[in-house]
């Protein structure tokens, strides 16, 4: 008799939990039509998507192989939700950049290059890396190098680092600071000549920037953007391991976060507006690179994607993370061409130079 309860409870329990992450499942699969600039806590659902889906196919089959008339709770939800399945995980192959180019493509880079400041856990042991990084780059032979997060100075001018081989640039030079003599922001490096090139302005910071690049004699217009952040410091690190510890005081830490997080997940809401705007504007066959600062599950992916394509589900395999901090699953930096072209390869790349991995890609323009 207690044998028959104790497996009446668990199954009821299980079926709760399963019906639980079903309906959790179901509000992350809103995240497309749900801006966060305006309900900003749907913000994070998209960030536990991927495990979501993961814990779901689980109970799928768990059922099927036990009780198959209660698969149909995962089933029914993961179907519901189908459209945040293919953009998670990758499955077309393994996929490696070949030193030589296929025939008719070319080559780009996009790389959020933390301002060079290198990596390391202590200050004292981080060494400068802009050379490093630009030698890294330019090992591939990239016809076309997008990096956001780009600094140069006075003292330390990082646009020759690539001017040479890339003569064709355009700058953003979103901050200035000191006079002018140092600017940030993201650019454009091209072998081929810019022929036009302009950028739309953020409201807070940062902007879409792009280049019309003329190769024989198509033009092609490049867009590259580098969306708001949540502008962790040390100290926000330093919080979230105090709210990974139940035994420290980590409600005062938690409401610092949200409140970072809230602010991030409005203004990036707004600028994929912008964006998505900007985009369908273009007259020219086009993509855009860069650093969403978001999950491919998340309103800002989604409406800035469009119809278009996506590089690493094209090619890639996987989850294919591209920041290396927090969890194993921030896939947040993009190549995103539109259906004029073809994805022919496709890597991620980490140096162990940026907390933020490599991305190449070679595209062929269809005629």
């Amino acid at each position: 008799m207690a044998k028959h309860w104790v497996r009446r409870i668990s199954k009821t329990f299980i079926i709760s939990v399963n019906i639980f992450c079903g309906l959790i499942f179901l509000l992350a699969a809103c995240s497309p039509f749900i801006n966060p600039s305006s309900w900003w806590m749907h913000g994070f659902l998209p960030l536990i998507t991927p495990y979501l889906i993961v814990i779901l196919i689980f109970f799928l089959i768990f059922w099927l192989i036990s009780r198959p008339v209660w698969a149909s709770i995962s089933l029914l939800v993961l179907c519901v939700g189908y459209k945040q399945i293919p953009v998670a995980f990758a499955w077309t192959g393994f996929s490696t950049i070949t030193k030589i180019k296929p025939n008719n493509t070319f080559r780009l880079v996009d790389w959020n290059v933390q301002s060079f400041n290198g990596i390391g856990k202590h200050k004292k042991n981080i060494i400068p890396v802009r050379v490093e990084i630009a030698n890294s780059i330019l090992n591939y032979n990239p016809d076309i190098i997008c990096l956001q997060e780009f600094n140069t100075a006075s003292n330390e001018n990082n646009i020759a680092l690539f001017s040479k081989t890339h003569p064709y640039y355009y700058f953003s030079a979103d901050h200035i600071l000191n006079g002018n003599n140092y600017q940030s922001g993201s650019v454009i490096f091209s072998r081929y000549p810019i022929i036009a090139s302009g950028k739309t302005d953020f409201v807070d910071a940062e902007s879409l920037i792009f280049a019309d690049i003329l190769k024989g004699y198509d033009t092609i217009r490049i867009f590259t953007t580098h969306l708001q952040s949540f502008k962790f410091k040390k100290q926000d690190y330093q919080d979230i391991e105090k709210i990974k510890d139940p035994q420290t005081e980590s409600l005062s830490a938690s409401k610092g976060l949200i409140r970072k997080m809230k602010a991030a997940y409005q203004k990036r809401g707004i600028q994929a507006d912008l964006v998505r705007k900007v985009l369908d504007s273009s007259s020219y066959p086009h993509l855009i690179c860069g650093d969403f600062n978001d999950v491919p599950n998340s309103y800002t992916y989604f409406n800035i994607r469009g119809n278009r394509q996506d590089a690493f589900l094209e090619r890639g395999f996987g989850i294919g993370r591209t920041f290396i901090s927090l969890a194993p699953t921030l896939r947040i930096d993009y190549i995103l061409p539109d259906k004029n072209f073809d994805v022919r390869q496709f890597e991620l790349v980490d140096p162990f130079l940026s907390d933020h991995i490599m991305l190449l890609s070679d595209l062929r323009l269809k005629k």
